[in-house]
This record gives C-alpha cells, sequence and structure tokens, in this order.
C-alpha cells in the first residue's frame, strides 16, 4: 500500500495529473454503475429501483449526465482551475461522460434503441473515451507531439506520415487502430498498408476493378473478422448484456430494414440510371417517328380509333407519355385501349390484326 501512495504521489500527483485521473475515476465509475443499474430494472429484480418516469415521461440517465457535465466544466472555468475545485470537478466531469456516452447511441439514432444491435455503438463510445483518457493519463499525446520539444523537420514529418496513415486507415473501415493510431505512433500505419474491409469506402473505390484483391478482403473477413466480432460480441455481452431479440414482423425490425434498404439503395450509381433513361427515351422517340411516317405514308380511315381525334391522340401523345414515365422513374407503359370501345372493323387493309392462330 505504501509503495502504491508513493507511485500515486510519484506520477499523479507531482506530475499535475490528478483532475485527469479523477475524470477517469469518475467515467468508469459512473458507467459500472448505471450498466448494473439499467440491468437490475431489465430483469425487474424487485429490491432495486425503477426508472424515472414522473409524470409517465420516461428521463433517461444521459438528462442527468449533461447537468454533471454543465457543472463540472462551468465550475472549472468559474474558479479558474484552481484547487483543489480543479479535482472535484473534473470528477463530477467523468460521471457526466459516464452517464452520457452509455446512451450515445440514442443521441446517434434520435431513438430508444439501448437494449437493441444499434445500441452497441455506446459501448463503442464509451470504450473509446477510456482507453483515450488513460493514454493520457499515462503520457501520450496526440500523434506524437511534445510541446516541450523544439520544432523539427524530422518530427513534423513523422508527425504527417501518421496523420495521413490514420485517415487512410478509417477510410479503409478500421475504425478502432485509425482512432488509436492518432494516440500511438505507427499504429495506423499497419493498418493503411493491410486490405481494407469490404464494407469499407476504400474498398468500394479501389477493390471494384480488382477482383482477386477484393476476393482476398472477402476471405480475410470471414475468417479473421468475424471470429473478432464473436469475441467482441461476448464481451459486450458480458459488460452491457445481451441486445433484444427483436421479431421478424415488429415494427422496429422494419424500420430497421427500411433504414438499410435506403442506405443500400442510395450507394446505387445514379449517373448510370440517367443514362439508361435517356437511352430508353431516345429509343421511344425514334420509334414514334417511325410510326408517324408509317401513318402518312398509309393514313387510316376517318374517325376510326386510331386517327387523328382517336382515344390514342396520336404518335406524338404516346412518345410523351413514355417520356413522362421515364422520367418519373416507372417502366415504359403501353396505351391501352379505353373500355367500351368497339372493335373497329373498317381497318385499313393493308393493317393486319394481331390475332393468334391456334394451331390444332
Amino acid at each position: 500500500m505504501t509503495t502504491l501512495l508513493d507511485g500515486y504521489r510519484e506520477h499523479i500527483v507531482a506530475a499535475h495529473k490528478q483532475p485527469l485521473f479523477l475524470l477517469l475515476v469518475g467515467f468508469i465509475t459512473s458507467f459500472v454503475c448505471i450498466r448494473f443499474s439499467v440491468r437490475m430494472i431489465r430483469a425487474e429484480v424487485r429490491w432495486w429501483f425503477r426508472n424515472v418516469t414522473p409524470g409517465g415521461l420516461h428521463i433517461h440517465h444521459m438528462v442527468f449526465g449533461l447537468g454533471f457535465l454543465l457543472v463540472g466544466g462551468v465550475g472549472v472555468f468559474a474558479t479558474y482551475g484552481g484547487h483543489p475545485w480543479i479535482d472535484w470537478f473534473g470528477l463530477v466531469f467523468g460521471i457526466g461522460c459516464g452517464l452520457v456516452l452509455d446512451e450515445f447511441a440514442l443521441i446517434l439514432h434520435l431513438d430508444d434503441v439501448y437494449w437493441s444491435e444499434q445500441g452497441r455503438k455506446s459501448v463503442d463510445a464509451v470504450i473509446f473515451g477510456i482507453l483515450f483518457t488513460a493514454l493520457l493519463l499515462v503520457g501520450y499525446v496526440p500523434l506524437g507531439v511534445v510541446p516541450s520539444q523544439e520544432t523539427r523537420w524530422g518530427l513534423i514529418t513523422v508527425i504527417s506520415v501518421n496523420a495521413l496513415a490514420s485517415v487512410i486507415t478509417l477510410i479503409k473501415g478500421k475504425m478502432w487502430t485509425g482512432l488509436l493510431g492518432i494516440m500511438v505512433p505507427g499504429l495506423s500505419w499497419i493498418g493503411a498498408i493491410r486490405l481494407a474491409r469490404p464494407s469499407s469506402p476504400w474498398a468500394r473505390w479501389r477493390y471494384a476493378t480488382r477482383p482477386r484483391r477484393r476476393a482476398r478482403a472477402l476471405r480475410r473477413e470471414r475468417l479473421l473478422h468475424r471470429r473478432a466480432d464473436r469475441a467482441r460480441t461476448w464481451l459486450f455481452d458480458l459488460i452491457a448484456g445481451a441486445p433484444d431479440k427483436v421479431p421478424a414482423n415488429h415494427p422496429a425490425a422494419h424500420r430497421v430494414a427500411e433504414r438499410m434498404s435506403a442506405r443500400a439503395t442510395a450507394h446505387l450509381d445514379a449517373h448510370a440510371a440517367r443514362a439508361l433513361a435517356r437511352r430508353q427515351a431516345r429509343l421511344a422517340d425514334r420509334r414514334s417517328a417511325a410510326a408517324a411516317g408509317a401513318g402518312a405514308a398509309n393514313p387510316p380511315a376517318a374517325g376510326g380509333p386510331y386517327g387523328a381525334g382517336g382515344p390514342g391522340g396520336g404518335p406524338a401523345l404516346g412518345a410523351q407519355q413514355r417520356r413522362r414515365a421515364i422520367r418519373a422513374g416507372r417502366n415504359r407503359t403501353y396505351a391501352v385501349r379505353p373500355t367500351g370501345v368497339e372493335h373497329c372493323s373498317g381497318r385499313h387493309p393493308r393493317l393486319r390484326p394481331h390475332t393468334r392462330r391456334i394451331h390444332r
């Protein structure tokens, strides 16, 4: 115990890191306590508390977290960061961070997804916040910058290369490696060199014309990342509890499916779709022009259903309808004879009726 106290005084108090240490303690303590509380409420334990619902309104604990954040942040500025106030306000601020980030998924989705698969983003945010604060407490600084050192071109080059590698790693879909690579120089370089995940923007941009590399990325995703995802799921279930199994016909499942389909549709190539619509419109115009030329060479009987005053309205009207249908994103429609109009027997002799023969 004496050794721990001496190490605390030497590495925390003497290094002026006690406010940051108390912030980390409040962060971890509030997260553990609130997760234990909500799991007890979920299990409907009789001797535990219930949700705060005054007047039937469910108040989430991130509301109390925002209050702690305001008190801690404003208190530091109000006391000019003096001791011992900065230590206590650092603890209060850490408690607020744990309460707010525990419901990060609710803020992100603007929906109560606490016990769903989308709620796992809250655990990601909390773990990253704890790791980031712990690295700052240990002594790591972003991109390896040390304020007391003199500015050197070698250091600037390393910082620039590390920042570029971190951005490439994030684009490749490796969030943890990229974010931690900002704090630990060299970690993001490994992620920037290795293959990207198949669902990442890098894979969509670079692997579309490289089937072998895409196949390697898919193989690695099946073998390596799925095992890592299973381990991550087991760890998150242990920390935060397993999510609810939503049935397929549940309204929440329909909402998630609609969001996923909308995101997938947004990735379609709009330029190719517009080119296809223009090509179909040009073909329709050529057909209508050919039909108009044939009609001018062989005019139909006056007053017939396909004459100038017929219900079809001529080939020009049909071409306009097809163009409107293509612009609206629908399939090309064909003119249908209105009901109640009898078949005209006075058809031009050169126009053969389209009657299907029955071969016996």
